[in-house]
């Protein structure tokens, strides 16, 4: 009998997850639609390269969202089981709230396990597909930046003058051992410029230690300059997004290549930011069955259902912007950053713990 009761719990717990789940691809299909569409209008791409592009691209940004969706779900079913009293006769064959929770917990736990090994490489290189799709329809190809085991490469077109900049890889503001070489309409060197560190926290970008080759009558001149200042448009933030998106990167990928992805040029603190923010995710999901258990299982009343809808939200919300919150006081070193991604974890379980005790005594 307890087999065939955890089988019910199980294929039906299951069963609102996918349906939730189908519920929130089928509205990211619709919106994003609409974005590629938009960008593919004048390419004369096929017409079915958006809705291709669209079906590829939405199941990464699902399991970014995958917490809420199972909160709703979890939510959903315990809601059900409560209204047409299956919950009374599960206390009956001695399922406590406390076992129901960890049931739900731990398969959702498990869950979320299976999506990181199985799953992600699969939308991590439907992303790959993705960005290069569209970069191939990108009509801007002025502007060009590239990190490798080298360094960093730039070319940009800034005034009307052409430059390409090189340096050592952007591991913080500062960048070291600074070449900028800019040239005119016709492709003559105009300066060249030498810095031993330049700050580019802003697209002002603040160079030290400054030697400037100019040509001045057909003749090279050699300035010397402790701080030289000139106008990029890149900056330190917009160097690194154009290559941190770890949507391209699955959870196999960084725990089995991080050395070699370092060595290739990726920045260290971004792989242990993408890496420790995927490991989170059975830990997040664990914890949202737990809410959703003390949501739904602390009365037995029917009639609660709005404040269940209400409550959900509100936990949604506020558990969205702790997260961001948290993680921009890392970024921002006001703590440290691994520490930041932890935190709504241990903060939340900490809840849920105080709450599970107080719904099994019910």
């Amino acid at each position: 009998m307890n087999n065939i009761i955890l089988n019910y719990l199980l294929k039906n717990y299951l069963k609102s997850f996918l349906i939730v789940l189908l519920i929130f691809y089928c509205f990211g299909i619709i919106l994003n639609l609409f974005e590629e569409v938009e960008f593919f209008k004048n390419t004369g791409a096929n017409i079915f390269m958006p809705l291709l592009l669209t079906i590829m691209l939405v199941p990464s940004l699902i399991i970014k969202l995958l917490p809420f969706v199972l909160f709703i779900s979890s939510i959903w079913f315990l809601v059900k089981i409560r209204n047409n009293k299956e919950l009374l006769t599960l206390k009956v064959y001695g399922y406590s709230n406390l076992k129901i929770f960890f049931i739900l917990a731990f398969t959702s736990f498990l869950l979320g396990w299976f999506i990181l090994i199985f799953i992600n490489p699969v939308t991590s290189s439907f992303v790959k597909y993705y960005e290069k799709t569209k970069s191939n329809y990108a009509r801007d190809i002025d502007h060009l930046v590239t990190v490798n085991k080298n360094g960093l490469w730039i070319k940009e077109n800034f005034n009307g003058l052409e430059r390409i900049i090189t340096s050592s890889n952007p591991q913080t503001y500062k960048i070291k051992n600074v070449k900028i070489f800019e040239f005119n309409k016709n492709f003559n060197l105009n300066r060249k410029i030498v810095s031993d560190v330049a700050n580019i926290e802003s697209k002002n970008w603040i160079l030290k230690n400054v030697e400037i080759y100019s040509y001045k009558d057909g003749i090279m001149v050699r300035d010397f300059k402790d701080s030289y200042s000139i106008e990029s448009i890149y900056n330190y933030e917009k160097i690194v997004n154009l290559f941190n998106n770890s949507d391209t990167f699955s959870f196999l990928d960084i725990s089995i290549n991080f050395n070699e992805m370092l060595n290739k040029g990726y920045n260290k603190i971004f792989l242990k930011q993408s890496l420790h923010s995927m490991m989170t995710l059975p830990f997040y999901l664990f914890v949202m069955a737990g809410l959703a258990a003390i949501l739904a299982l602390h009365t037995m009343k029917a009639s609660d259902n709005l404040k269940f809808i209400v409550s959900g939200l509100i936990f949604i919300i506020l558990i969205y912007y702790f997260k961001d919150l948290s993680l921009a006081l890392g970024k921002t070193s006001r703590i440290p950053l691994i520490l930041s991604i932890w935190t709504p974890v241990m903060t939340l379980s900490f809840f849920t713990f105080v709450g599970i005790i107080q719904i099994n005594e019910k």
